[in-house]
């Protein structure tokens, strides 16, 4: 007979009914690091991209969503301020985060760095906050580039906020591109055949060090690995760029080179 596994002192307890189990606990998905992220309501795309990058063995990954209108201009991003911090602070209320995400390019270029970040720290003031456009600038400093092509579905008067805040920290954008949509459902299903074709003219220009496509709805991550190898420069992504710098600023140092370039680093 094998040896039972059960305390009989346990079954023999006055009321066997009820029978209490002794039991340990392990630090569970997070052994390494718990990672969060504010998505926008009407995101088709980054929860699907950032969980295939960013969870890793020990590497916990959890999202909540933030209204917002499908219908993406300058005032429908900054209609999102007031509401970032109360839905930070919903993910994991009584567990500690190592960095919470808030993933929307444009509503962080629209709003600015600093005041995402402070609703951020109002929400989980013990996390590291982060934006995609915060990791698009340390990705343009880890690969040592400063004339980045510039691709995003957005309209116009988006761009023209993209394009100036970019340029306001430094770096220069020699040529922008743009699928000029404004709806994110529709921004979503962009083929991949219509953004290689565009990173590649875009990327080809011998003044362009870098091409970085603006918007987290975009589907670009399975193909900037090919795209690089093509163009022999690097090529990002907002929700590329989002998942290295939130493992890299949790202390993750994976080497994830199907990811791109960028993860070697």
């Amino acid at each position: 007979m094998p040896e039972s596994l059960v305390d009989e002192s346990l079954v023999d307890a006055p009321d066997r009914s009820f029978i209490d189990f002794p039991f340990q606990a392990s630090a569970g998905l997070a052994a390494r690091a718990r990672i969060g992220a504010v998505v926008l309501a009407s995101d088709h795309t980054v929860e699907h991209e950032f969980w295939e990058m960013v969870a890793q063995p020990g590497v916990a990954v959890h999202f909540t969503r933030i209204a917002s209108s499908a219908i993406i201009t300058p005032t429908t991003l900054a209609a999102m301020e007031d509401t970032i911090a109360s839905q930070a602070a919903l993910i994991l209320p009584d567990a500690q985060l190592d960095v919470l995400a808030y993933a929307c390019t444009s509503a962080s270029i629209v709003l600015g760095e600093d005041r995402v970040f402070g609703q951020i720290k109002k929400g989980r003031p013990e996390a590291r906050p982060n934006t995609p456009i915060t990791a698009a600038f340390a990705a343009f400093d880890s690969l040592d580039v400063c004339r980045i092509a510039v691709l995003t579905p957005y309209t116009r008067d988006v761009n023209e906020l993209v394009r100036g805040y970019i340029e306001a920290r430094g770096y220069t954008v020699p040529v922008f591109g743009s699928f000029n949509e404004p709806d994110d459902n529709i921004v979503a299903c962009i083929t991949t055949d219509s953004l290689r074709r565009a990173v590649l003219a875009l990327g080809k220009r011998d003044d362009v060090d870098c091409v970085f496509v603006s918007c987290t709805s975009v589907r670009l991550a399975d193909a900037i690995a090919s795209l690089e190898a093509e163009l022999g420069k690097p090529v990002l992504s907002s929700n590329q760029v989002l998942a290295w710098h939130s493992l890299r600023l949790a202390g993750i140092q994976d080497q994830l080179a199907q990811w791109g370039r960028l993860f070697t680093l």
